[in-house]
């Protein structure tokens, strides 16, 4: 089993070897970088003539005969004006190496074969050692030099790699799996979202359908939230430019800001995130000790200017639902506090499937103090109070260095969806540094003020990020107390359709969202259509249902169920609404 670094070292070289074989064949492409990446490598050119997917075989093959040269990868250290003599004709390379010796670095390039590259290092020692079936080409992609959008219009080709075949096979089956698990695909196909040029990228529409289940979903965080003594708030869409000064946001986001200007000059921004709003709500009164916590919970949405190029359905997207909640506490309170949204959490998660979380705790970079707001000490302190809260859950946990909010640290929860994906899901993060920018106290049992700490708590997240996940992991199959349409009632003709229409009338009397085929299509396609909907249940009614006054109900894996009554019917789908049965 190989390390990670081992990995990056073999995903780099096959970078090498990319661009080694893409040169074999186009001579006058110029090359730029190339490094590895989660699953693989990539490497972004210049071609004289475009390419596309159609290519990359031609491409894989040139690199494994390309391979069989290759031996050891040979660095050496070059003076400025050799590395500009051999890079002369690849302005890329040139503006590299002059950053390079601005930043008073030595030049390196490295050969293998008979390719030299400009690079830091980090490849095998034996290129032979690669297995040639272990990596495979991707797809083609744009991309600007240097990710800026001002610059010129690359192609980057991007490449997978593995410490074996069978690795990358299960890769792939994963990936084929993936697509026809996409939640853009699928939610078009179940009705529950659409995009519209109109209205413009990353700005999703629900239709009455994805509604359903979105309310489902934030119902249910509440449903959690409130037995845990949450309140409801609701704060504007908009603010002054002040507010996000004061909190630190404007600072460290401001680009990132949809920002308004009014005919009086003032200037606003559409709301990024809730938390400073809800300070305000905090410091609106004077808080004693025995207010304390205070816990506001809210779901609103919040906007943030992303670039277009990295818009992708419903998992990133500009107008972004947060179900957010914010608790004002004390610092002897941290601990009930967190152990409770970390039990809301588990509940929530465990729902859906997501049994074995993981936790990341994401912690501050000691060496770039100044990306933060606040002191070493402050951010110690909120470090050391989460890791104790770790120890005594008894949890193994990740260590996130570097991952913290600029705020405060956090723990950040991992699942594993049904195909094996690493997905970052919840978030818990404890703040000393906005209290105390807000200046917010309350009164403690001597009568003097106490600076009170806040942690910050999305359960899902975003709504449109975790539906998207949600599609994916359960493929569309909701389970019935989430599903858009609970049960269709399928008469075999239009003879049965009074009793149809009796049986629909009373599962809707109690709650179950019911809708009755009344097309004058057979049987087989009334249940085919039901299928392709990913509906949980459907009722047949024909003769025999009629005359016994019964019906036949069927499951979407389970089958038929057999006969049984209107009201045996009714208490066992309300049982699994109940009990949220996956």
């Amino acid at each position: 089993m190989k390390t990670h670094q081992e990995m990056e070292s073999i995903r780099h070289s096959l970078a090498h070897l990319l661009a080694a074989a893409v040169q074999r064949l186009w001579p006058e492409t110029k090359n730029t970088i190339g490094p590895a990446v989660d699953n693989g490598f990539y490497y972004d050119f210049e071609f004289a003539t475009p390419i596309s997917d159609k290519d990359l075989s031609k491409i894989e093959k040139k690199m494994r005969d390309t391979l069989k040269d290759w031996k050891t990868f040979e660095g050496k250290e070059i003076s400025a004006d050799e590395a500009r003599e051999l890079f002369k004709n690849n302005p890329y390379k040139l503006e590299l190496i002059e950053e390079i010796i601005a930043k008073g670095e030595k030049v390196t390039v490295y050969t293998s074969g008979r390719f030299t590259d400009l690079c830091r290092g980090g490849h095998v020692e034996d290129a032979q050692t690669i297995d040639p079936e272990s990596f495979k080409l991707d797809r083609v992609a744009g991309a600007y030099w240097r990710g800026d959008e001002k610059n010129k219009m690359l192609t980057r080709i991007y490449g997978l790699a593995f410490e074996s075949k069978a690795e990358l096979d299960a890769y792939l089956a994963q990936k084929e799996e993936a697509l026809k698990r996409d939640h853009k695909k699928l939610g078009k196909e179940l009705g529950l979202f659409v995009f519209s040029d109109l209205v413009g990228p990353g700005l999703p529409l629900w239709t009455p359908k994805g509604t359903i289940m979105r309310d489902a979903l934030n119902d249910y965080v509440w449903e959690l939230r409130k037995a845990k003594g949450y309140q409801r708030v609701t704060i504007p869409h908009i603010t002054k430019r002040a507010l996000y000064e004061t909190s630190g946001h404007w600072a460290k986001y401001g680009d990132d800001l949809f920002k308004i200007k009014t005919r009086e000059g003032h200037e606003y921004a559409l709301k990024p995130m809730n938390c400073p709003h809800h300070t305000q709500i905090f410091d609106s009164s004077m808080r004693s000790y025995r207010d304390m916590p205070q816990r506001y919970a809210e779901t609103t949405m919040v906007y943030r200017d992303e670039q277009s190029g990295e818009l992708s359905g419903l998992s990133r997207v500009l107008s972004i639902t947060q179900d957010d909640a914010h608790v004002f506490c004390r610092e002897n309170q941290i601990e009930d506090e967190m152990f409770a949204v970390w039990d809301i959490v588990d509940k929530f998660y465990k729902t859906f499937g997501f049994s074995n979380l993981q936790v990341r705790f994401s912690r501050h970079d000691p060496a770039h103090i100044e990306k933060y707001l606040g002191t070493k000490e402050t951010w110690n302190k909120a470090e050391n109070a989460i890791k104790k809260l770790i120890e005594k859950r008894g949890v193994e946990w990740i260590d996130g260095t570097g991952e913290a909010a600029f705020y405060g640290p956090k723990l950040d929860f991992i699942a594993h969806d049904s195909i094996g994906r690493v997905l970052q899901v919840a978030t818990i993060q404890l703040d000393f540094n906005m209290p105390e920018r807000f200046k917010l106290f309350c009164t403690n049992e001597e009568g003097k003020k106490e600076q009170i700490v806040m942690i910050h708590c999305a359960i899902m997240g975003s709504i449109e990020r975790f539906s998207a996940t949600l599609i994916e992991h359960l493929a569309g199959n909701f389970p019935l107390w989430l599903s858009p349409v609970q049960v269709a009632v399928l008469p075999v003709t239009d003879d049965f359709l009074n009793f149809a229409l009796e049986v629909t009338e009373k599962l809707k009397a109690v709650g179950i969202r019911a809708e009755l085929d009344n097309s004058r299509d057979g049987l087989g396609k009334k249940v085919r259509n039901a299928k392709i909907e990913k509906l949980p249940y459907w009722i047949v009614i024909g003769a025999k249902e009629v005359e016994a006054k019964k019906i036949a109900l069927e499951h979407r894996t389970k089958g038929q169920l057999g006969q049984m009554t209107v009201e045996e019917t009714l208490a066992k789908l309300q049982s699994e609404i109940k009990d949220k049965a996956l």
